[in-house]
This record gives structure tokens, C-alpha cells and sequence, in this order.
């Protein structure tokens, strides 16, 4: 990475801060960086705040910090923006309207059909695994009504497209789970995957999309070995799996986006915060990932009309 210019959109007094509590060096030039720089662009904390604890006043920065490397990509002046976790909790009790980065970042983009990709990548001994979302940050409850023919269709486009564009897979396969146990079981355990998930994925054709699949062996070797990503209808149904395989190493990103959005495949973790005990290897996973991806698209032909 150090052909990478990278700008931090941060409040320096903290970032100073937490160098000096962990006994670390830290030097950011408040001018565009050069290859293998780094450069700062303060965005200030309304108050100051220590490791571990969550300050609503300081929500409208967090979000700040976000707008302005989402609008940064959009005009052009960024490449690709990289996110840290947030606090969700935190930044819906200070009075914002935040449901997660995905759903953010789309609103701002104007993207109708945004896609959470969880990535990690081959490495010795293990293959890679992609898992996407049909639906993000919703209730267990609200999951069968948010599942419908459109949204999965329009997933599934966004998914295809995203494999083969940003992380450069031709002809990729997708694997779609079902929503019930069993695939619904022929409709003994719900009419779901035979009346809606299985119309979807027929509109795709079996050599690019196969499935409902029952989600408890879908997960096996000899299955994954036949696709390129696995599309689970809810969170919690495939990022567990994923987080099992690769945690530490896996990618966030964002799919159908005008730009290139990574992040962490982790939360906040307060009780690391200030310890010198967290890991930052998915952070530095996402970086790079960010970086493969821009210049994909930067050398890609232009998209026909």
C-alpha cells in the first residue's frame, strides 16, 4: 500500500491523543498526501471523549466524517472511501436518522438497490468466501415482507454486476439461500422460497444464479466450490458463517454504489478501545481492497448505452 495516498477525515486532538495513550507515533500533513502519505482533514468532536465511552454529542461528526468522504468520492476528488465502525445506537439516540453505512451511503448516492458484501479471500489453506445480503439492518420480523421478487431481482443484478466489475470475476455464480428452514421444505415450512425466492432466481438462469437453498449445508465445501457468492435473505442467516471462516481478514463492501465503499467486518468493540489490544487487520484488508477495486474500475471500458 505505499503507492496509496490516503486522507483521514478525523479529529486530530483525538487521533494525538490515542497515539500518545498507546505509545505511538502519529504524523498526518494537513496538504494532500503523496504516494505512501498521509494527510488530514480535521473533522472536530464537539466535545472530548475517552477510549471506551460513546458521546451523542459527538454523533453529527461521526456523521460528518462520512458525508464528507462520500461527497468526496461523488465530485470526484476521492478514489474510494474506506469506513470504521460506528455506533448505530448512539448516533439514532442523538436525534439522526442512521440505520447503518449501507443505507446511508445509498441514500447520499441516490442508489436505489445497494448490496452488503462480506469478502474474504483466499488464503493458504482456505478458499474464498463472499457472502451478499438481501436485506441489512432490519428486524427478524420485517425480513418475509421485505422479501419480494423485485428486491431480489434487483439484488441479484447489483451482485453480478458488483463480482465482476469490482472484485474481478468472470461469469460469476451466485448461490441463493432460502428464507425458511429446509428451502421451505416443498412448502411444508413456508410458501416463501417456492412462491417468491425461486421465481426471482429463475428470471436469472441456473448457469449464473441456483437456488433456494437450505442455508445449514449450503455452507459445505463441495457446495461453495461451484460459486463465486452466496446470498443470504437476512443478516444474521450468513455473516455469522462468514465471520466463523475469516474474521479479522473479511472485507465489508458496498455493491451498487457510483463509488467504491470498504469497511470492517467488526463493530465498535468499546472494551478494546485505549488497550492496544485491538486488531487492526481488517481495516488494513479493507484499504487494500479499496484500493484493487478503484483501480478496476478506473481501467474498466466505459459502460454501452
Amino acid at each position: 500500500m505505499r503507492d496509496l495516498s490516503v486522507v483521514l477525515l478525523a479529529d486530530p486532538e483525538l487521533l494525538s491523543a490515542r497515539a500518545r495513550l498507546l505509545g505511538l507515533e502519529f504524523q498526518a500533513c494537513d496538504s494532500p498526501a503523496r504516494p505512501g502519505g498521509l494527510s488530514l482533514e480535521p473533522i472536530p468532536l464537539a466535545r472530548r471523549c475517552s477510549p471506551g465511552s460513546a458521546d451523542p454529542r459527538n454523533a453529527a461528526a461521526v456523521l460528518q466524517a462520512i458525508d464528507r468522504g462520500a461527497k468526496g468520492c461523488l465530485n470526484g476528488e476521492f478514489d474510494a472511501l474506506v469506513t470504521g465502525p460506528v455506533n448505530k445506537a448512539v448516533l439514532r439516540r442523538a436525534g439522526l436518522d442512521f440505520m447503518g453505512h449501507t443505507e446511508h451511503l445509498a441514500r447520499l448516492a441516490g442508489a436505489p438497490a445497494p448490496v452488503m458484501l462480506l469478502a474474504c479471500e483466499a488464503s493458504p489453506g482456505r478458499a474464498p468466501l463472499r457472502v451478499a445480503l438481501a436485506t441489512t439492518h432490519l428486524p427478524l420480523s420485517a425480513v418475509p415482507a421485505a422479501i419480494t421478487r423485485h428486491r431480489l431481482r434487483a439484488v441479484l443484478a447489483v451482485l453480478l454486476e458488483g463480482l465482476e466489475r469490482d472484485l474481478g470475476i468472470a461469469r460469476p455464480r451466485v448461490a441463493v439461500l432460502g428464507l425458511n428452514p429446509h428451502a421451505g421444505e416443498q412448502g411444508e415450512l413456508g410458501s416463501e422460497d417456492q412462491d417468491v425466492v425461486a421465481r426471482a432466481v429463475a428470471d436469472f438462469g441456473s448457469a449464473r444464479v441456483e437456488g433456494p437453498m437450505a442455508a445449514d449445508t449450503a455452507f459445505t465445501p463441495a457446495v461453495l466450490s461451484r460459486f463465486d457468492a452466496v446470498l443470504a435473505m437476512y443478516h444474521d442467516q450468513g455473516l455469522p458463517v462468514i465471520k466463523y471462516a475469516g474474521f479479522g481478514r473479511a472485507v465489508n463492501v458496498t455493491l451498487g454504489l457510483p463509488f467504491v465503499r470498504t469497511s470492517v467486518d467488526h463493530g465498535t468493540a468499546f472494551e478494546l478501545a485505549g488497550t492496544g489490544r485491538a486488531d487492526e487487520g481488517s481495516l488494513l484488508e479493507a484499504v487494500a481492497a479499496a484500493a484493487r477495486m478503484a483501480k478496476r474500475r478506473s481501467s474498466a471500458p466505459p459502460a454501452r448505452n
